[in-house]
C-alpha cells in the first residue's frame, strides 16, 4: 500500500480513538519510564499535547531526553503534512479566528508547498516537523516550537549543485514566522553548504521562533573525522576543532562508528559555538516506505560507549536500552494498530570545547494499515 494512503487510513481510524494528542498520549504512559520522564512533567507535555489532533499519531512523534539532566524532563515533537486531516485542523481554527502564531505559521507553509509547480513541496515534500519546549517550572504552552523541513523529496547533496534548493526551504522556514530577509545570514547558510562534501547531505533545516534566531543546519554523511573536522574549517565554526577529535576518537575506540553528522546553528554573524554530533554506527540513508521499521541503528554498542561518559545519567541511560522493539499489535476500539517505536538518533552536544549535553530522539509511530 502507498504509505500516503496509509497514513490517511490511519488518521481516519484515529480520529475514532478520541480528540487530542493528549488522548492518545494517556495510553503509553505505562510504556515510559518515570526515569525518563516524572509523572510532574508528564502532566506538562499532556497539556501541550491536547492542543494537538489525534491524527498527528498516524505521523512519528515522540519525545527529546537530556541524557545529562538529573530531572526526568523531555521536549515533544511531532509531525503533520499538507493536504491531510492534520491540516484540515489548523485550517479551521483559522476559519474560527482561533489562529495563534504557530498556526499562522503552519498554513502558511502548506500553503508554499500547495502551490502550483511548488519548488518547496518538490524539496521537502508535505511534511513538517513540530518540537516544543516543555518548560519544567510552567504549565504555559504559549511558546511557539521550533520548526523543521527534511528534503526527503530531493535530497541536498553537498558539492554546491543545488544552493538555489537550499535558499528555498530557508526562505521557507523564515517567510512563515515573518521574519525578515538577511543577506548576512543567507550568505553563511549557503556558505555552509557550498564547504560540504559532495557526498553529505543537508539532512534538515530548523529555526527556533522562540528562542535568538538562527537557521538549524542538520549535516550528515561523512565518512571520517578528517572530512568533519576538514568542514568545520572550512565553515569557520568557533570552537577548537581537537575537542571534537578527542570525542570522536572516544566512541571510535568504543563502537565501530561508520558515518557522522553535524548541528550547527548559522546566525548573519557566523556559526554558533554550540555543535550538535551525530554518530552513526549503521547507515540509514533510505527512502524505503519501511524506514521506520528496518533503518535502525546498532544502538547496542552506541550505548555501551556512552556509558562511559560522565555526563551521562546511568539511570536514563539503562531506560534506553529496552526502548527499541520489535512492532507491536495493539488493540483499540477501531481495530488492530501496529505501533513501531525506537531510538531515532543520540545528540552529542559540544560546548565551551566540552562534551556538555546528550539528548535521545525517541520515536513513536501508529499505523492501522500495516499487514505484518
Amino acid at each position: 500500500m502507498d504509505i500516503d494512503k496509509a497514513v490517511l487510513i490511519t488518521q481516519e481510524r484515529l480520529a475514532q480513538e478520541g480528540q487530542n494528542m493528549g488522548d492518545l498520549l494517556g495510553f503509553f504512559r505505562d510504556r515510559i519510564s518515570p526515569n525518563l520522564i516524572g509523572d510532574l512533567h508528564w502532566k506538562r507535555i499532556l497539556k501541550r499535547a491536547e492542543t494537538l489532533p489525534i491524527e498527528m499519531g498516524a505521523l512519528p512523534f515522540g519525545f527529546e531526553i537530556p541524557l545529562h539532566e538529573h530531572l526526568p524532563v523531555a521536549d515533544f515533537g511531532v509531525s503533520l503534512a499538507s493536504g491531510t486531516r492534520t491540516a484540515t485542523f489548523y485550517e479551521e481554527l483559522h476559519r474560527k479566528n482561533s489562529a495563534d502564531e504557530t498556526t499562522n505559521a503552519i498554513l502558511n507553509l502548506f500553503q508554499q508547498m500547495e502551490s502550483d509547480k511548488s519548488r518547496l513541496r518538490d524539496i521537502v515534500g508535505r511534511k513538517l516537523m513540530l518540537e516544543y519546549d516543555i518548560d519544567s517550572n510552567s504549565d504555559t504552552t504559549s511558546g511557539m516550537p521550533g520548526m523543521f523541513l527534511r528534503p526527503g523529496e530531493r535530497p541536498i547533496m553537498g558539492g554546491g549543485p543545488q544552493v538555489e534548493d537550499v535558499t528555498a526551504v530557508m526562505d521557507a522556514l523564515v517567510s512563515c514566522v515573518g521574519w525578515n530577509q538577511d543577506a548576512a545570514e543567507q550568505k553563511n547558510v549557503e556558505h555552509a553548504y557550498l564547504a560540504q562534501p559532495s557526498h553529505t547531505r543537508t539532512d534538515s533545516f530548523g529555526i527556533f521562533p522562540s528562542r535568538s534566531r538562527s537557521i538549524r543546519l542538520a549535516v550528515m554523511g561523512f565518512n571520517n573525522t578528517q572530512e568533519l573536522t576538514a568542514y568545520l574549517e572550512k565553515t569557520g565554526w568557533p570552537g577548537q576543532i581537537s575537542a571534537v577529535e578527542s570525542i570522536v576518537s572516544r566512541f571510535q575506540e568504543r563502537a565501530d562508528v561508520v558515518r557522522s553528522g553535524v548541528n550547527i546553528d548559522v546566525q548573519n554573524t557566523g556559526l554558533g559555538s554550540s555543535l550538535g554530533l551525530t554518530l552513526i554506527v549503521k547507515q540509514r540513508f533510505t527512502k524505503d516506505s519501511r524506514y521506520w521499521l528496518d533503518g535502525q541503528t546498532d544502538w547496542e554498542p552506541f550505548l555501551r560507549a556512552l556509558s562511559f561518559e560522565n555526563v551521562v545519567k546511568p539511570n536514563k541511560l539503562k531506560e534506553l536500552a529496552g526502548w527499541h522493539s520489535q512492532p507491536t499489535v495493539l488493540f483499540a476500539k477501531s481495530g488492530r494498530f501496529v505501533l513501531l517505536q525506537g531510538i531515532h538518533h543520540i545528540k552529542l552536544v559540544i560546548s565551551d570545547n566540552q562534551l556538555r549535553k546528550v539528548k535521545a530522539y525517541l520515536f513513536l509511530v501508529l499505523s492501522g494499515a500495516i499487514t505484518l
